[in-house]
């Protein structure tokens, strides 16, 4: 014989759901902060920034390139590309061609554009180079 269910029993089945539903969303939230997907700290293969036609003088571009951005910079005495990462404290930097520093904008950090030491600020060290390369008018960066 099956036994009716009553209004009662349901509402305890229906919260203990809810309950266990909830928490499941709790833990796997916690679960997925303590164990993050794991990132490729710098690209492996050379990343395409822009056509060079379009990269003009005291122009630059990012470029996603691992788990920070790439930057790259067409000054007067040519292309330039660096990790676009804050040595400080990881801030990401930007190419500002009215002041031709780069800068930080965390902490008021400046950075030379062409060879990427600290000119003043915080950072304590310069910023990371990358490689440029020019195919078929193409620029490419690389580790």
């Amino acid at each position: 014989m099956t036994r009716k269910l009553s209004r009662r029993d349901f509402l305890k089945a229906l919260n203990r759901f809810l309950a266990a539903s909830g928490l499941a969303g709790i833990l796997g939230t916690m679960v997925a902060y303590f164990y993050p997907p794991v990132l490729e700290e710098e690209s492996s293969v050379p990343v395409s920034v822009v056509h060079i036609s379009e990269l003009g003088i005291d122009d630059s571009r990012k470029v996603a390139f691992g788990r920070y951005p790439g930057l790259v910079i067409n000054t007067a005495e040519g292309l330039r590309a660096y990790k676009a990462v804050c040595t400080h404290f990881a801030c990401i930097v930007s190419w500002n061609p009215d002041s031709g520093m780069i800068e930080c904008p965390c902490h008021a950090g400046f950075f030379n554009p062409l060879d990427g030491s600290v000119i003043s600020g915080p950072p304590p060290a310069p910023l990371r180079v990358l490689v440029i390369e020019i195919i078929d008018d193409w620029i490419f960066i690389k580790s």
